[in-house]
């Protein structure tokens, strides 16, 4: 079957006794052994039938036989680093979501070292990536300055010296890249965002094709207890079907949001890999099918005036939605990085993150420039102002 066909079919058979169309959502915390022949199930936080079926869909879409979903985003994170020998080494992007840079923080009591490398710059990353480097965790695109990393470069580089590459699929979804097939070892999913698409559900994913990877984290899991419930993989599945539909329509509406932001005067810098002049747009085009959902760019205003001076787009955290949201990384998903790492890798207190939604481009496009035109102006008046 192909991509959009598994999304719909993958994990959802009809019942044999009842004959529904969806299958229902088990919310057993255990199960009796006597009807079971061979048995298969024991306890709600080892297996379930609504999350295997979630899980087996997620493995479909990157023809992997293996998947495992978790209770967030992190609590995947927190597995897939579960595999770093302690004492050992770990390269990261350097432009990196705040809540990963807060989790690699706590490495150090193992004492596992984080060096925090440009994977879009080549000599950069094959200087870093050496024999003591046990995983490299890829982003890309980054969050927020979305900078394209080449997965198969980097997957050959690991490679040569044994290390687990990790790549961090959330912002570009399996629809428009497959990590997997660019030779890394683990895909890793919030599902929070594009996959579940209507922030009502947390979640994350792990998608894989290595058995004995499968045995460590499946066991990791089982013991951590950091499993979803029944009704939050319903709802991701369900949000999942869709998922072609949606990201097509959201990377159109951010093509359309980008193209309008360069002609502004309100902005300086756009970050979108789409746009021909972006550093690693030829990269972009090679592993991507789309350029994603997500624009970031410089407010020559006062950024703060944005948050709630826009009618459509939410001035909030996460991304992937339905509706669309502005957010300002530097004062709000990555907040918890020290300001000078934060400069040194470009995110400034004017740089503006977009997750575009569903709504019409041109509504969008208005609300925005509306936004911006006010900020401006205030700004203008503030400065005009001071003595």
């Amino acid at each position: 079957m192909r991509f959009d066909t598994l999304l719909v079919h993958e994990g959802q058979s009809s019942q044999p006794v009842t004959g529904d169309v969806v299958p229902p959502i088990h919310v057993a915390t255990t199960f009796d052994r006597s009807p079971q022949d061979p048995v298969t199930r024991f306890y709600g936080r080892g297996e379930n039938p609504t999350r295997e079926a979630l899980e087996s869909c997620l493995a479909a879409l990157e023809d992997a036989p293996f998947a495992l979903t978790f209770s967030s985003g992190q609590a995947a994170a927190v597995a897939v680093l579960s595999l770093v020998p302690p004492g050992s080494k770990l390269v990261s992007s350097d432009d990196v979501y705040g809540g990963t840079y807060e989790l690699f923080q706590t490495l150090g009591r193992f004492g596992i070292e984080v060096d925090y490398v440009d994977l879009a710059d080549p000599e950069r990353r094959d200087a870093a990536i050496t024999p003591d480097v046990a995983m490299v965790w890829v982003e890309t695109p980054t969050n927020p300055l979305l900078r394209i990393a080449d997965i198969a470069a980097i997957s050959a580089r690991a490679s040569d010296v044994g290390a687990l590459v990790v790549v961090d699929n959330t912002f570009a979804t399996p629809v428009s890249q497959q990590p997997l097939a660019l030779g890394a070892q683990v895909s890793l999913y919030s599902t929070t965002k594009f996959i579940a698409g209507h922030s009502d559900v947390l979640g994350g994913a792990l998608v894989y094709r290595d058995s004995a990877l499968h045995e460590r984290l499946l066991a990791h899991r089982s013991v951590t207890g950091a499993v979803p419930g029944a009704l939050d993989c319903y709802l991701t599945h369900r949000g999942l079907k869709t998922l072609s539909l949606r990201f097509a329509r959201q990377c159109a509406n951010a093509a359309s949001v980008a193209a309008s932001l360069g002609e502004s005067p309100f902005v300086g810098a756009v970050h979108y890999p789409g746009h021909s002049d972006h550093p690693q747009h030829d990269v972009a085009v090679r592993q991507m099918s789309s350029h994603g959902a997500m624009v970031s760019f410089a407010y020559l205003g006062d950024p703060e005036t944005l948050l709630g001076g826009t009618r459509l787009f939410g001035a909030a955290v996460s991304l992937g939605a339905v509706r669309s949201l502005l957010a300002l990384p530097a004062s709000m998903s990555h907040r918890a990085i020290p300001r000078d790492d934060l400069l040194r890798r470009g995110v400034t207190d004017n740089l503006v993150r977009l997750s575009l939604g569903i709504e019409h481009p041109a509504d969008l496009i208005d609300d925005l420039s509306a936004a911006m035109r006010a900020g401006m102006r205030g700004h203008a008046r503030e400065g005009a102002d001071r003595p």
